[in-house]
């Protein structure tokens, strides 16, 4: 979805470093400041890198966000696991909970969702970004649903996997607004905690509905 893969094959180590480097530091300077009030010379200082550097990796502002959009999605799930990837109990749903909610705490609330924030600043003005955004949100959902899945085919679920991973994920969204916005963890915890609560109340299997 995104314009450019993530990664040229011509590139050398060296190259792709770079590169590399020049997303990291975009990614840093959209998330402190949003895409509008980030220049590529705030990019190139924090990069230490030339504009003929920068501008051989990316033919422009915009391809650099692409590609950010994609790095901050890679960081956000890989941040997740390996819980993200085995969400196959309410036990693990409640240790993938704990998680997020640590992490917020980590970061003292500050700052929304890498993927979201961006989403929410582009969707309505660059189609190329929000279709971006859709599938780093895709590629979230997945996760979450790959473990419901496991459990709907043990047959310890009693409904579709792919709803509860898209309330799930809307959940997450919602709270970690509101705990930006509020400085507190409370929505998330509260968010997750009621769709973790539905899913086991849809729980066939005695007994695995109270895991914990």
């Amino acid at each position: 979805m995104c314009a450019e893969p993530s990664a040229s094959p011509r590139l050398t180590r060296k190259g792709q470093a770079t590169r590399e480097r020049i997303v990291a530091a975009a990614a840093e300077q959209i998330f402190e400041r949003s895409v509008a009030r980030t220049s590529l010379d705030e990019v190139k200082a924090a990069a230490g890198v030339s504009s003929s550097q920068l501008y051989h990796y990316f033919a422009d502002k915009h391809a650099l966000v692409l590609a950010v959009i994609e790095h901050q999605t890679d960081a956000v799930l890989a941040g997740q696991e390996p819980l993200l990837s085995n969400l196959d109990s309410i036990a693990a749903l409640r240790a993938w909970r704990d998680l997020l909610v640590a992490t917020r705490r980590h970061l003292n609330c500050e700052g929304g969702c890498p993927i979201g924030s961006i989403g929410a600043e582009l969707a309505d003005v660059d189609a190329e970004a929000r279709a971006g955004v859709a599938d780093g949100f895709r590629r979230w959902g997945d996760g979450i649903s790959s473990g419901l899945h496991a459990m709907h085919d043990r047959g310890e679920l009693a409904a579709d996997p792919d709803d509860l991973a898209l309330a799930m994920l809307a959940a997450v969204q919602g709270g970690l607004l509101l705990s930006q916005m509020r400085r507190d963890t409370a929505p998330l915890e509260i968010a997750v905690d009621a769709m973790i609560d539905h899913i086991a109340s849809l729980m066939t299997t005695p007994g695995t509905a109270l895991s914990s």
